[in-house]
């Protein structure tokens, strides 16, 4: 298969792994659903980077359609020289479908990285997409870590096309005469992305893409330097041992304050991950010297905040 991708789009598509530190001999697999976003992503990287690429193509066994788009991807790869796995979970996916999926599928290619000696797992995200997130988490009232958006790297994580608007990735399949797939969920407005995507689209607004990833970035940066700040104070601030721990959290600015808090927390419970209005109500009361619960875990207020794991519950025999 002969494909020219525009050289602006390469050098930026080498730009973006460089920016997220992608090493010169560091592999990378691709998740490739078969939509336009990801095609273009494996056009892209099979133009750039061909020699330490890999592809993989979830089936989630969600609709009968999938398995057939899984072999139309393998054979796309095949012609471009990429080698490509389909991967599908053991179990079926229950509860809320989009969620359990989006954990699934992240399982499937951590694994399916580890096992093909890829360091990076690359997605195809683009400003588009980051668009919809600010403006979903701004309805839902989200913190400054929220409003970072979609992040470009997280971990392994990696999204090289994040700076693409979704009609640039759209040319670089239509230049290569590559027919894409369109998954019907994208369509129903009864996801909160797919409202505002549909909101965009019907109304006329300024939004510049690329601009609303730089305040993305912008503000992922400070979350960044927050979370650094809180990680320097928690070494002075936070006592204690795993069941049984204080936090000093006075003279403090309040978002270091709470994130202080949910570190304190986390000291006893890893897992705990309680929701912004949750947290909010607790630090209220906290400061107002009273006692509340989170979790399994008995917080006392005060000048001195101090955690204890709650002690078990009692049965009725």
């Amino acid at each position: 298969m002969q494909v020219k991708v525009a050289h602006e789009y390469q050098s930026r598509f080498r730009h973006a792994l460089d920016h997220l530190g992608v090493g010169e001999d560091e592999r990378i697999i691709l998740a490739v659903s078969g939509g336009p976003d990801s095609l273009a992503m494996l056009l892209l990287a099979s133009q750039t980077v061909s020699e330490r690429i890999c592809a993989a193509t979830v089936d989630h066994r969600l609709r009968p359609e999938s398995a057939d788009e899984a072999v139309y991807v393998r054979g796309i790869c095949n012609q471009l020289g990429v080698e490509h796995f389909t991967l599908a979970p053991t179990d079926p996916i229950n509860g809320n479908i989009q969620s359990s999926a989006r954990v699934v599928r992240y399982a499937l290619l951590e694994r399916a990285a580890d096992e093909n000696d890829c360091s990076f797992i690359a997605t195809a995200h683009h400003a588009d997409d980051q668009l919809e997130t600010l403006l979903m988490r701004l309805a839902r009232g989200s913190g400054v870590g929220g409003m970072a958006g979609i992040r470009a790297r997280n971990g392994r994580i990696i999204r090289p096309v994040l700076d693409f608007a979704k009609s640039e990735l759209e040319e670089i399949c239509a230049t290569a005469d590559m027919q894409f797939i369109l998954d019907p969920s994208n369509d129903n407005a009864d996801f909160d992305r797919v409202a505002i995507r549909q909101w965009l689209a019907q109304n006329g607004h300024n939004f510049d893409r690329r601009a609303t990833s730089r305040t993305a970035a912008a503000l992922a940066d400070a979350d960044g330097a927050l979370n650094w700040m809180t990680g320097q104070l928690a070494q002075q601030r936070i006592t204690g041992v795993h069941e049984n721990v204080s936090l000093d959290n006075r003279d403090l600015p309040k978002e270091i304050q709470r994130r202080l808090l949910l570190l304190a927390l986390q000291q006893i419970d890893p897992k705990i991950s309680p929701r912004g209005e949750a947290v909010e109500r607790l630090m209220v009361n906290l400061k107002a010297g009273k006692t509340n619960s989170i979790g399994d875990i008995l917080c006392h207020g005060g000048e001195i905040w101090h955690f204890t794991s709650a002690p078990p519950r009692r049965t009725d025999r």
